[in-house]
Order: C-alpha cells, then structure tokens, then sequence
C-alpha cells in the first residue's frame, strides 16, 4: 500500500504542476507587455495564482486520480481485512476512465459555478459542501460498486446518504491539508472500503 501512495501523491503533484505550467505558458504567450520586467512580474503572479488554484481543484481531480489506483486499493484493502469477501478475478488498473473524466468535468463546472460566491463570502462554504457531497457519493459507490455495480452501489447510498456525506465531508477537508491532499485518494477508497464493509446487513455477499 505505501507504494501505491507514493505513486498516488507523485501523480497528484504531477496533476498540479502540470495545470500550472500550461496557465502559465498560455498567458506568456497570449500576454505580451512592452515592459519586460513588468511581462515577467504577471507570468508569476499568474503561475503563483493558478498554483494556489489547482491546489484547492484537487478535490474535483481526486476521482480522476484516483481512478488509477481504485480496483487494485480496494483488492488489496479487502484481501488483508476481509478475506473472506475478497471478489474473484484480477483487478484492473482503470476500471471507467469515460466515467472518471465525465464525473471530473461536471465536478469542475460546478465548482466554477461557485466561484461567484466568494465575492459575498459564502464560496469557500459552499464548495465544500458541493464537494462533500460529489466525494463522498462517487467514492462510496465505487467500494460499494466493486461487488454490487453502480446500480446497486447507488440504492445502497441512498440508505445510508448521512454517513456518505460526512465521510464526504472528511475527504473534502482533508484535500486541503498540503502534503496530505496528496494522500488523499489512496485514504478516500480506503476509507469507503471499510464504510462499506460495516454496513449492517446491507453489505451483500460477493458473488464472483
């Protein structure tokens, strides 16, 4: 497992850095002042800026980055932990990329919808409960999706959306923690592993 973070928090940062050097490259060469020193001084504050940005747009990249590595955390959590509902068949490296990248790109128009918001002071608010609510539910039902299907996954989340969305919640806050958010991932399936897998009842056997 530590090497699958390792390489989780090495894409999450490659993500980042790779947002803020194509903004900054695009405003270089879409931004040209007469003053050099003055062109020099935006492209900065620009990459500065976007950093900042694409660090708080890690919540809305971590199903995309997590996508990756979900199939082969959740064997590996449930091999360890429960033995006995391992699902047969080798885990693929990426289960639904058109899935991950649709969630991805609806995940971002929202966010930018809220962005309006911070004007008057409740954006920061809102999106983490808009993000609360997209991890929490897209994490849980790809644990839960593992055995049951998306289906399945979606009316066992229905049941218990409370708990989804608090376990949301933790997620979301703790992609704002630097150094950690790169984790972040890797601890969301895990996390949602075991929320499932503690169900009462509802946690349907595997079937093969």
């Amino acid at each position: 497992m530590i090497g699958i973070m390792l390489l989780c928090a090495a894409l999450a940062f490659l993500v980042v850095l790779c947002l803020v050097g194509g903004i900054t490259w695009m405003t270089a060469g879409l931004v040209t002042l007469e003053r050099q020193w003055l062109d020099t001084a935006v492209n900065w504050v620009v990459g500065i800026v976007t950093g900042i940005g694409g660090w708080f747009m890690l919540p809305v990249l971590m199903i995309l980055i997590a996508g990756v590595f979900q199939e082969m955390t959740i064997h590996r959590v449930e091999k360890a932990e429960y033995p006995d509902q391992v699902r047969t068949g080798e885990p693929n490296l990426w289960t639904d990329i058109l899935h991950d990248i649709r969630f991805t790109l609806k995940a971002i128009g929202l966010n930018l919808l809220v962005l309006p918001f911070y004007l008057v002071g409740v954006g920061f608010f809102l999106s983490i409960a808009l993000n609360s609510y997209l991890l929490g539910r897209e994490f849980f039902e790809s644990a839960a999706g593992y055995h049951l299907g998306k289906p399945g996954a979606r009316e066992l989340g229905r049941k218990h959306w409370q708990k989804i969305y608090g376990s949301g919640f933790v997620i979301t806050m703790l992609t704002l923690v630097p150094i950690l958010n790169l984790f972040a991932p890797i601890i969301a399936i895990v996390w949602m592993v075991h929320l499932y897998h503690g169900l009462p009842e509802e946690s349907q056997p595997i079937t093969g």
